[in-house]
């Protein structure tokens, strides 16, 4: 697919098979656990993108909610699986999300029209171009959270499975990195 759509698909597509190799090989208490002092974690993240997403691809375009919001309200709902909510359940929720944009993807043109209600008037009408560039942001955007999150957990970093875009580093000469880093930064 050689045309505007096709790349914004491409960079989509990548952008949520992404989101999914950063949970891989994680057990429930990696997954779940928060890592930043504002209690970011990786499935608080993939559910969030999941919810943010039907609400883009589904509610603007007279879709539909093919997922449930959070049964418990209150600060950040949508940012943390509760215990009652399985690790499992939440993937298979962004990749049904997932499949429901590109279907919507599929059967517009970008220059189709939809209506985001939280935006109020100001922002809308909005096309499905617009909308596929803002929530591939927002995918991208936490992306880069769960890089760090995931680093911090074990160490794998990088892009994406098979393309890790990473310098080939031994572990020894990444201490030896960051050691100089850490020089360069105290004596500034």
């Amino acid at each position: 697919m050689n045309t505007v759509k096709g790349s914004q698909l491409r960079y989509f597509n990548v952008a949520h098979e992404a989101v999914l190799w950063k949970l891989a090989g994680l057990d429930e208490y990696d997954l779940r656990r928060p890592m930043t002092p504002t209690g970011t974690n990786l499935l608080g993240l993939v559910k969030h993108l999941g919810l943010v997403e039907a609400g883009y691809f589904g509610e603007t375009f007279g879709r539909p909610n093919i997922v449930d919001m959070p049964s418990e309200q209150g600060v950040n709902a949508d940012m943390f699986a509760t215990a009652e909510e399985s690790s499992g359940e939440i993937i298979e929720q962004f990749k049904q999300v997932w499949a429901a944009s590109q279907a919507l993807i599929e059967e517009f043109d970008l220059d189709h029209e939809g209506h985001v209600p939280w935006w109020g008037e100001a922002g809308n009408p909005v096309t499905l171009q617009r909308i596929m560039v803002h929530v591939t942001t927002e995918i991208y955007r936490h992306l880069g959270q769960m890089d760090i999150v995931r680093e911090t957990i074990d160490g794998a970093a990088g892009m994406r499975e098979g393309s890790d875009n990473m310098p080939e580093l031994k572990p020894g000469d990444w201490a030896a990195y960051c050691e100089r880093l850490e020089t360069i930064a105290s004596q500034a």
